[in-house]
């Protein structure tokens, strides 16, 4: 920002007293900041961001443009695809009239039972940090901030509210600040969010991370806000990097840090820095009268960025006999298996959750892209427990009645909706209300006997035409800040219900204190697991091909938790077995957001991995089968055969600590360190088409400077049209520092025709070939060669040349 700019916001600043100074550095709401008419600064408006931009209101607003989730993303290994993702986040923001989006994830995926791994991009931080980056950039050149987070190593959930994360300063630099270096230095964001977690014993809200290396070092000169109730300080927090405490309006700070600032216990001038860096921010959005900004108009088609990004994120693990892609004039009978192919996870569960603008299922986008004479059956095969789906609209024979009732029961507001689901927060209860009572009534299709249920925690009162099947505390299932918003328990139970008969049903919750997240589900009348499997054979029987969907729960990956153990849902293994017994044309498709364990994968003869696909992954998902469009993922992560293979695995704290003791080895450099073969490694994916390396050369600059480069030329070798992902790993043979066995250093993605040849130029970053010297607190550079391999995934090397290193 130019010097002028800078002057006339501390001259702004100058005109408010301490506590209208110190009311700004607290939100004003759930998802607002204040405004003060002192100084011309209208009301900011932020929103979470990673799966699509929700709005201010969560379930109420207007339907969300519904993206894969950022794991998906990662898999196409493409910055030009990130950037794109970026750009349908900044015209949904626009949309919606969002100022501050909270996106993008930049921790890594250190154990593949996180919770949270598909909001994250990758096991790597060279990865992470350039896709996150272009991501990033896209958004703020067309006004709407970025914020980078959970600064930093808020990597798993259990305990994630106060785990202390324990690990030496190398690790800290390498692996899990450099993707947040990589973003504030290249895309320049305009917020960053401390996370909840202690990082070697002082939580991030009050760490001097937030100065330094943010500030100092890397030139950060944005705002760092907290993660949603994270911060629990007055002074500690204020004396600190953190400029602004979310949501709102209570908070730690408010008069307690006036009187801090009065007491002499923080500066003024602390305080002044703060509000000049929120002022600083609004410049930046246009939210200060005085400094007129306009926004870059940006439109886009989004259902068809959001079907191409699905597919150039889809990653073809096996493809036995080149299966697929499949011959539609070929085919007479295709069966589809699976629950989550009828009604598949589109997005992860927790913060980053939208409402959807439309779902294509992998039913529907196979139905619609089939030729008329082929036969398309569907069998669920099998049956995720616990996770009902909300009674559909139009099940519901009247619309639903909201009463929001205060302690004596007395109504204080109602409101009528066509939908069985209501999330409403703290600050959006309306005053007074302390329980808030759904009733509707439902009309069944079938005759049977159906699961009725709800979700939600607190006092919870349920009943069924007058018969009351549940009244009782109800507990979240998990701890943790905002559980009974984010994973609210289900209950369900087994009602005998006759098609067409109307039953009137009531859930009335007695709400926590965070607010409101119930819903009313249903499913219907079913076959037994066994008779169900039994139908599912005989149909695999009877096709010409197979496609068995199977993939994680809400109740089994979501944010708010970790998970158990890295198996499916009981039943989906056995489907699998039994399907692919019966018919040798079996494809499998991974529903899932992390990696799960596949026993079943070679006697299969294709799998692919969907990820969370976003709104229209069905769609997406019939371009590959029938090669209308090529699978372009390749993995972001390891997955493995057995689950005690994984050499990092660990995310449950000990006595409130949570070390990683395996330093800079995490991801697939653990792997490669233990010498364990993965089931797929780190970059693994195949395509449609065949590649190879044609030669593989150092770029003139080659002496580890600012200019080197590694110049590949790769030739398609294959039928078809393709894409392939080039990456470089670097390795220090006989190195005097401990290193990884081998590094990603750089990547880019060709593409080509059959017979052609491709040349890439990829750089080499100097990062890249320096290590934390923690004894110098700085950058050092081993001299001597580095080995240089380009290889297809960390695994599969084609190529090598090496790099001389002078000392700097």
């Amino acid at each position: 920002m130019n010097g002028g700019l800078e002057e006339h916001l501390d001259a702004l600043v100058g005109k408010l007293d301490l506590p209208r100074k110190v009311r700004l550095l607290t939100g004003a709401s759930h998802w607002r900041t204040y405004a003060e008419p002192a100084v011309g600064l209208r009301e900011i408006t932020v929103s979470d961001g990673p799966a699509g931009v929700r709005g201010p209101a969560w379930d109420n607003g207007s339907p969300s443009a519904c993206l894969p989730c950022p794991t998906g993303i990662a898999a196409s290994w493409d910055v030009d695809r990130a950037a794109a993702a970026g750009r349908v986040l900044a015209a949904e923001a626009t949309r919606k009239d969002v100022d501050v989006v909270l996106a993008p994830t930049a921790n890594l995926q250190r154990s593949p039972l996180a919770g949270r791994h598909f909001e994250w991009w990758s096991e790597d931080p060279v990865l992470t940090g350039r896709l996150a980056a272009a991501l990033v950039g896209t958004l703020q050149r067309h006004g709407v901030a970025a914020t980078v987070k959970h600064y930093v190593a808020n990597d798993s959930e259990t305990e994630r509210a106060t785990v202390d994360i324990r690990l030496d300063e190398r690790t800290l630099r390498e692996v899990y600040l450099a993707p947040f270096e990589h973003i504030v230095r290249n895309a320049q964001p305009w917020l960053v969010m401390a996370s909840y977690n202690a990082v070697n014993g002082t939580p991030m809200t009050e760490h001097d991370l937030l100065d330094s290396p943010l500030r100092t070092r890397w030139g950060f000169d944005g705002l760092v806000m907290s993660d949603w109730y994270a911060t629990r300080s007055v002074a500690a927090a204020a004396s600190a990097g953190l400029d602004l405490i979310m949501p709102g309006p209570g908070g730690p700070w408010g008069p307690a840090l006036v009187q801090a600032v009065t007491d002499g216990l923080v500066s003024e001038a602390a305080v002044d820095a703060k509000v000049k860096n929120l002022l600083r921010l609004a410049a930046r959005l246009g939210a200060l009268e005085s400094v007129p900004v306009s926004r870059t108009p940006v439109t886009v088609d989004a259902r068809r960025e959001l079907r191409a990004a699905a597919v150039d994120g889809t990653v073809l693990l096996r493809n036995s006999g080149d299966l697929l892609p499949l011959a539609p004039e070929r085919l007479r009978r295709v069966a589809v298996f699976g629950e989550l192919a009828g009604s598949p996870r589109i997005q992860g569960g927790g913060s980053a959750e939208v409402r959807p603008t439309q779902v294509v299922s992998p039913l529907d986008g196979l139905e619609a892209a089939l030729p008329p004479g082929v036969q398309l059956t569907y069998t669920a095969g099998s049956y995720l427990e616990g996770d009902p789906a909300t009674v559909p609209p139009g099940m519901l024979g009247s619309p639903v009645l909201i009463r929001w009732l205060d302690d004596t029961g007395a109504e204080v507001a109602r409101e009528d909706r066509r939908n069985a689901a209501l999330v409403r927060l703290g600050a959006d209860v309306p005053a007074g209300a302390t329980t808030v009572e759904l009733t509707t009534r439902i009309v069944p299709d079938v005759s049977g006997t159906w699961q009725l249920g709800l979700s939600g925690a607190g006092r919870i009162v349920f009943a069924v035409d007058g018969r009351t099947l549940l009244d009782d505390d109800v507990r979240p299932t998990h701890e943790g800040p905002g559980a009974e918003i984010l994973t609210p328990p289900v209950r369900t139970f087994d009602v005998p219900l006759d098609a067409g008969r109307p039953v009137d049903v009531l859930l009335r919750q007695r709400m926590p204190r965070s607010g409101c997240a119930v819903s009313i589900r249903s499913r219907p009348p079913r076959r037994t697991p066994a008779e169900e499997l039994a139908v599912a054979r005989e149909r695999a029987r009877a096709a010409d091909v197979a496609i068995v969907v199977v993939g994680t729960s809400s109740q089994t990956e979501s944010e708010g938790f970790d998970r158990a153990d890295l198996s499916l849902p009981d039943g989906q293994d056995d489907l699998v077995q039994a399907v692919a017994a019966e018919n040798p044309n079996t494809v499998v498709v991974v529903n899932a957001g992390a990696p799960v364990l596949l026993p079943w994968r070679d006697d299969v003869a294709a799998v692919l991995v969907t990820w969370f696909g976003g709104q229209e992954s069905g769609a997406a998902l019939a371009d590959v089968l029938l090669g209308h469009a090529e699978p372009g993922g390749r993995l972001p992560m390891t997955w493995p055969a057995h689950g005690e293979d994984v050499p990092v695995l660990d995310t449950a704290p000990a006595g409130g600590r949570l070390a990683y003791g395996e330093g800079l080895h995490v991801g697939y450099r653990a792997w490669l360190r233990a010498g364990v073969e993965p089931a797929y490694p780190f970059g693994h994916g195949v395509g449609y088409t065949s590649w190879e390396v044609v030669s593989v050369d150092s770029g003139v600059d080659g002496d580890g400077g600012p200019d080197a480069t590694v110049r590949v030329s790769v030739r398609n070798t294959g039928p078809r049209p393709g894409k392939q992902v080039l990456q470089v790993y670097l390795a220090r043979p006989g190195s005097g520092v401990d290193r990884p066995a081998r590094w990603l250093a750089g990547f880019a993605v060709v593409r080509g025709e059959p017979g052609e040849t491709r040349t890439a130029e990829i750089p080499l970053p100097p990062q890249a070939l320096r290590h934390w010297d923690a004894a110098r607190h700085d950058w050092a550079v081993e001299p001597g060669t580095f080995e240089v391999a380009i290889g297809f995934s960390c695994a599969d090397i084609r190529g090598t040349t090496s790099i001389k290193v002078h000392e700097e």
